[in-house]
C-alpha cells in the first residue's frame, strides 16, 4: 500500500511523543523521565479511576454522575472527557499530565489528576471529538455540538461555542480551520416517538453556521478519524474524505467501496498520525485498511473471528492491535494487512449480546498494552514486542473503558 512521501518523521500524536530522543540536559539538575497513567471506568460504577500502571495502586477514584459510556482524551492529553449518554452529563478530568515541545526535546510536568469543576450538562451526549486546543461534545437531542477550549476548561470556564444542525440526530461536528463538517440527519420521513433521524450525509458550514457548497452524500455516517490533513466518515456507500484546503472550505469526496469489496461498511474508524491511512472495521470479522492517495483505497483484513476492540500504536506507526472474541491479541501490519503476531489473552468474550456488555478494551504505554479483562476485575499488561504479560492490576468491578496518558521529557 503506498503512502505519500514525507509523513513517517512526522510525530505520532498524543503518547507517541515518549518515542523521541533528547539532548542532553541543559542543567545538571535536569533529567530524563517517563511517566505514565491509566484512566478506566467501570461498566457499572459511575466512576473513572486513576491507576499507576508502575506499582499497579489507584491514585485516584473520581465519581461521575452515572455509568460512563466514552472516555475520551484530547489531543495534548491533558484533559478526558467522561461522558454519560444516559445522565446527560460530561465530566471533565485533568490528568495532571503535561508535556511541553521543545523541537529537540519535551519537557514532563506532573501533578495530580483532578476532576475539574465544569459539568457539561446536555440532552444525549454521545460524540466528543478532540481537536487541537478544542473538543467539540455532540448532543444528539439538541442536535448540536459545543466547542470548548482545553485551556478555558483547565482555568475553570466552560464557555463553549455552539455549531447547530438541521435536527437533533445522531451526529457529530468536526473542526476543520475556520470551517466545520456536521453531519446531516434526513428528515424526509416521519419518526416514531422517542426516535431520531437517519443520517444521510455530511455538509461544511462556516463560523457564522452558513453551509458552504453540497451535502454530501454518506448514508448512516457513522465514526471519524483524522489523519494527516484529512477527516474520514463511515458510511454505506464507502468512506467520506474531507480534506483541508489550504485556508478554503473544505472539500467532501466519496470514496465508494467497489464491486470487487465484500459485503460490509465501514462505521468505526482510527487515522494514522505519522502516516496518511485510516483503520476502519468492516462487518462483524474484518478491517479494512484505507489509503484515500491510492486509486485501490480499500485493503480488506480478514481475522479468524470477530474484533471486539482495535487501536493504532502511535510509536510502531504501522501496527495495529486487535482483541478478537475467542480471547487473543493480534498485532497487524497495516502496510501488508497481514497478521504479524498472535497470542491468547483471556477467555473468549463473545460478540453477541448488547454494545454495553462488558468486554475487553486496548490502550497504548509506549512499550506496553493495556487490555481491560472485566471477568476477572484485571487490566492486564502486555510487552508490546513479545506480547508476554508483564502485570496484572487487581480493579475489581468490570473495568471498561481503558485510555492512556503519558510520556517522557525533561523535568527541571
Amino acid at each position: 500500500m503506498f503512502m505519500r512521501p514525507g509523513l513517517t518523521g512526522l510525530a505520532a500524536g498524543l503518547m507517541s511523543i515518549s518515542a523521541l530522543s533528547f539532548a542532553e540536559p541543559a542543567f545538571a539538575s535536569d533529567e530524563t523521565r517517563e511517566s505514565w497513567r491509566l484512566f478506566v471506568t467501570d461498566q457499572t460504577k459511575a466512576e473513572v479511576s486513576v491507576i499507576n500502571p508502575d506499582s499497579g495502586t489507584v491514585e485516584n477514584t473520581f465519581p461521575t454522575t452515572g455509568y460512563v459510556t466514552h472516555l475520551v482524551a484530547s489531543d495534548s492529553g491533558k484533559t478526558l472527557f467522561a461522558v454519560q449518554m444516559d445522565h446527560d452529563m460530561v465530566n471533565v478530568i485533568s490528568s495532571g499530565i503535561t508535556l511541553s515541545s521543545h523541537g529537540d526535546h519535551s519537557d514532563l510536568k506532573v501533578t495530580d489528576a483532578a476532576l475539574l469543576p465544569a459539568q457539561l450538562d446536555g440532552q444525549r451526549p454521545v460524540h466528543a471529538v478532540p481537536h487541537g486546543d478544542k473538543i467539540i461534545q455532540f448532543y444528539d437531542q439538541q442536535g448540536e455540538g459545543h466547542v470548548f477550549s482545553e485551556r478555558g476548561l483547565l482555568d475553570g470556564k466552560a464557555d463553549y461555542q455552539t455549531v447547530k444542525t438541521a435536527a437533533p440526530h445522531h451526529g457529530v461536528v468536526v473542526p476543520m480551520g475556520d470551517y466545520f463538517v456536521v453531519s446531516e440527519p434526513n428528515l424526509a420521513n416521519p419518526v416514531k416517538e422517542g426516535e431520531l433521524p437517519p443520517r444521510k450525509g455530511a455538509k461544511v458550514i462556516d463560523h457564522n453556521g452558513q453551509q458552504v457548497g453540497d451535502i454530501a452524500t454518506c448514508t448512516g455516517l457513522h465514526g471519524e478519524a483524522y489523519s494527516a490533513g484529512l477527516v474520514a466518515f463511515g458510511c454505506e456507500e464507502g468512506v467520506l474524505i474531507a480534506e483541508a484546503n489550504h485556508g478554503d472550505a473544505p472539500q467532501l469526496h466519496l470514496l465508494p467501496y467497489g464491486d470487487d469489496m465484500p459485503e460490509g461498511k465501514v462505521g468505526h474508524l482510527a487515522g494514522g498520525k505519522a502516516m496518511q491511512f485510516f483503520l476502519g472495521d468492516y462487518g462483524a470479522d474484518k478491517l479494512v485498511v484505507i489509503d484515500p492517495s491510492s486509486d485501490k483505497p480499500f485493503s480488506v483484513v480478514e481475522l479468524p473471528v470477530r474484533h471486539v476492540h482495535f487501536i493504532l500504536d502511535p510509536v510502531r506507526v504501522k501496527i495495529a492491535y486487535v482483541f478478537t472474541e475467542d480471547g487473543k491479541l493480534h498485532a497487524l501490519d497495516v502496510l501488508s494487512g497481514k497478521i504479524i503476531q498472535s497470542t491468547r489473552v483471556t477467555e473468549p468474550y463473545s460478540k453477541d449480546g448488547h454494545w454495553r456488555d462488558p468486554r475487553p478494551r486496548l490502550a497504548v504505554m509506549k512499550d506496553s498494552i493495556a487490555i481491560t479483562d472485566p471477568k476477572n476485575g484485571l487490566i492486564r499488561l502486555l510487552d508490546a514486542e513479545s506480547f508476554k504479560e508483564r502485570k496484572t492490576i487487581k480493579t475489581g468491578g468490570l473495568p471498561f473503558n481503558i485510555v492512556a496518558i503519558g510520556g517522557s521529557g525533561l523535568v527541571h
